[in-house]
């Protein structure tokens, strides 16, 4: 218990160091725009540490670009909120490791939880981008049929956002609060194609970019987007269904070791020993890890395909 509580205390040193002695990252706009949220009680001790946090992270420049990511995964929090909880779940893990495996899994819980913290926002932040990739050709047609009935390109806009469902529905109630705070809906539609890394929502701004400049029937155009945008789509569940086998199988092979290891850390807990007490077993643990990240990364690509 005691090497449990000096880990805990050289991970808040490590928190503090990052955040409070390393140099400050360039400033942003979005970090030079973060505020602090109000306290709600002047005896909220949770409160008050989140705000003080909070100014903390926008005085070292990591809020703009934490705030982004979580905004991205679509996440109602601040900076940090996010890393409280982060820092929470962190210390659950390492105190769960302890009881479980000892001192090493809990050093690696400590060492694993901000990568973990990571990780969880950009699956979320893919989520929400598949999500809005798959929403986008029913999300035309209500464009189009707005345009049809009369309706204004912003007043289409709005319309979309309210008949369409998260994430779809966010980025353009969005799009139509930037308009109208004065924002070119040109740059609004880039900015959202960029924001949920959509090639195809930027075709449908290039569009009606396009038709801004030379007019003509943008109902039409945007039907004809719509068209190419289903049959990527169709072509693109096509390649995922033909690597499916191929990204199980990866998935399997990456986690079969964490796997393994951790069922005879747990039914076993002497087995493992000369593997972190002798050279060779921790040169073995060393070279196992490198060729565990040259796998991945070789199946990824196998995989992964651009089109």
């Amino acid at each position: 218990m005691t090497l449990l509580f000096g880990l805990l205390l050289c991970y808040a040193a490590t928190v503090t160091v990052v955040f409070v002695l390393l140099p400050a990252r360039p400033r942003t706009l979005l970090s030079k725009g973060a505020s602090s949220r109000p306290e709600d009680g002047p005896g909220s001790i949770a409160l008050r540490f989140t705000a003080r946090l909070e100014k903390v992270l926008r005085q070292r420049n990591y809020s703009g670009a934490l705030s982004r990511a979580i905004e991205q995964a679509g996440l109602t929090m601040s900076a940090a909120e996010f890393v409280v909880f982060a820092g929470v779940g962190t210390i659950l893990l390492a105190g769960l490791a302890s009881s479980a495996g000892g001192l090493l899994l809990a050093l690696a819980a400590l060492l694993a939880g901000p990568f973990i913290a990571r990780l969880v926002l950009r699956f979320l932040a893919s989520r929400r981008r598949t999500a809005f990739a798959d929403q986008l050709d029913e999300t035309l047609q209500l464009l189009a049929g707005g345009l049809r009935a009369g309706h204004s390109l912003l007043r289409a806009i709005d319309a979309a956002a309210e008949e369409s469902e998260a994430p779809t529905s966010e980025e353009f109630a969005r799009i139509i609060n930037e308009t109208r705070l004065g924002r070119d809906i040109g740059e609004a539609l880039d900015d959202a194609a960029i924001r949920m890394r959509s090639l195809d929502f930027s075709w449908v701004a290039q569009a009606i970019a396009i038709h801004r400049e030379v007019g003509g029937n943008l109902a039409d155009v945007l039907d004809q987007v719509g068209h190419t945008i289903r049959e990527r789509n169709q072509i693109r569940g096509q390649v995922r269904s033909l690597s499916a086998e191929g990204r199980i199988s990866a998935l399997v092979l990456m986690v079969l070791p964490f796997a393994l290891g951790g069922i005879l850390v747990v039914i076993s807990p002497g087995y493992m020993d000369p593997l972190v007490q002798h050279p060779v077993g921790l040169a073995m643990i060393a070279v196992s890890v490198v060729l565990l990240v040259i796998g991945g990364v070789w199946l990824r690509k196998v995989v992964s395909f651009r089109f």
